[in-house]
């Protein structure tokens, strides 16, 4: 169940590269880049990457997107996104080869972040006022994409178009406020189900395609789950990073494995990550 017993302040952004069979993990707020064979630290925070090629990935640093060599370690800035006083959080490779991402305040002041995307060479910025950006992800055919903001506790959806693009107005999908449900990181699966870990809860909540509650996955130990990903042979494995963010000491010797990956075989099919475009 316990993949990596590494803990991570702020676990996020797994990452399952195709190419490698490998996963690939953030710790936020460490500035550091994890595999089980390696880990890479940097100057800023890097949250969420997608895949470039075997040997490079497009990470979502604290200033923008770069392009790191995972064999050299060299950085290259691609695009600069947010300002000095913002970081990057949650992202996604979308599957016309775009790579959607959120900034946020580095102390999560209220609207300070946004959701971006990246596409053959061009940087948009899509939706203003984010606290917390949260839950990005695609439906199988890439028709439509899925984020949220943690703080009002609500998944919005919205139409894309052939080159995953946004056309009309996001919608509410998925209101988890009423239930006092934090939605963090999400992946949507081969079935078109959305698997949304949600903060403080401990779990991975899996919904239908029409946003109905169908099972949850726990993480015992570690109350806050912040981001899945399938990978593992044929995809079937369900990763997930938790965290040690805003636990005193006595709440980090209650929740013992707060921090550390899990890993839960078997869960359910998912989707190769799609390659970036740059």
């Amino acid at each position: 169940m316990i993949f990596d017993s590494r803990p991570c302040e702020l676990g996020e952004g797994p990452l399952w590269h195709p190419l490698r069979e490998e996963l690939f993990w953030f710790d936020i707020l460490n500035r550091t880049l994890h595999s089980q064979k390696q880990s890479w630290s940097f100057s800023g925070y890097v949250s969420a990457a997608g895949w470039i090629s075997r040997d490079e990935l497009l990470l979502a640093s604290e200033t923008g997107l770069i392009r790191f060599d995972l064999v050299t370690g060299t950085e290259k800035a691609v695009a600069e996104a947010g300002t000095a006083a913002t970081r990057s959080n949650d992202g996604r490779a979308d599957r016309q080869g775009g790579f959607w991402f959120g900034t946020m305040g580095k102390r999560a002041e209220k609207g300070a972040g946004a959701i971006w995307r990246w596409y053959r060479g061009e940087l948009r910025r899509l939706y203003e006022g984010v606290t917390i950006p949260n839950a990005i992800c695609f439906t199988p055919d890439g028709s439509a994409a899925h984020f949220g903001d943690t703080v009002l506790g609500r998944v919005m959806k919205v139409a894309l178009d052939a080159q995953g693009w946004p056309k009309g107005e996001p919608e509410a999908w998925l209101d988890l406020a009423r239930a006092g449900l934090n939605p963090d990181g999400a992946v949507i699966d081969a079935e078109g189900r959305f698997w949304n870990t949600q903060w403080g809860a401990g779990r991975v909540a899996c919904y239908g395609p029409d946003g109905v509650f169908l099972h949850a996955v726990e993480t015992p130990g570690a109350p806050h789950s912040s981001c899945p990903a399938f990978g593992g042979p044929g995809l079937t494995t369900l990763y997930v990073t938790t965290a040690l963010e805003h636990m005193d000491a006595e709440a980090r010797a209650r929740h013992p494995a707060s921090g550390q990956l899990f890993a839960f075989p078997g869960t359910a099919k998912g989707l190769p990550e799609p390659q970036v475009i740059l």
